[in-house]
């Protein structure tokens, strides 16, 4: 199973940057993907997170990020993005992509991550 992210880089405030996450060898319908970031010093924190398709799939967002982030998925190329705009410089950190089985806490994959940086 892999996961490689890629677009992150260095932004000025305000700007915009997406992220894409390309995943292979799991089945990507299954799970729920998520993106989450790390700043230096502080602690992992859960930026978006889409759930897997079907009637009840949905999206959901750090508060700090509502508003600014979308995140979503194309089922026929196994990728996940997450659109940012309005950056700020408390966006910066390094952002990993995450795949997790619903429930299933032992079965996630993580990515390598790809670092943003908000500057002016």
């Amino acid at each position: 199973v892999q996961l490689v992210e890629s677009g992150g880089g260095v932004v000025q405030p305000g700007g915009s940057l997406r992220l894409s996450c390309a995943t292979s060898g799991l089945t990507f319908s299954r799970y729920d993907m998520n993106w989450y970031r790390r700043a230096p010093g502080k602690e992992r924190e859960l930026v978006a997170r889409i759930t897997a398709p079907g009637p009840d799939s949905a999206a959901h967002y750090l508060d700090s990020v509502k508003g600014r982030f979308t995140i979503s998925r194309d089922i026929a190329k196994a990728s996940v993005y997450l659109q940012m705009n309005s950056l700020q410089f408390e966006d910066t950190a390094e952002y990993v992509c995450n795949a997790q089985w619903p429930g299933w806490y032992e079965n996630q994959y993580w990515g390598q991550g790809t670092q943003v940086t908000v500057s002016s």
